[in-house]
């Protein structure tokens, strides 16, 4: 193999070629690394909503605290 001085180290090749027979076997583990990806943005998404709720709930009860301390 010849290396060129204008070889960029790899910067330019085919990072996702399509499946072929020799190589299908190494495209099991996309669908699982996809699979991972969704659960965990869903998981990121969920653990996001959950600590909004808990910041509206300490707002909502230190409102009605200060509702509460003040009489009318």
């Amino acid at each position: 193999m010849t290396v060129h001085s204008d070889d960029k180290d790899g910067q330019g090749m085919i990072v996702n070629p399509k499946p072929s027979s020799d190589n299908e076997a190494d495209w099991d583990g996309d669908e699982a690394d996809r699979a991972d990806r969704l659960r965990f943005e869903e998981e990121q998404a969920m653990i996001k909503e959950q600590s909004e709720a808990r910041a509206a709930a300490k707002a909502a009860a230190e409102e009605a605290g200060k509702n509460a301390a003040q009489p009318e």
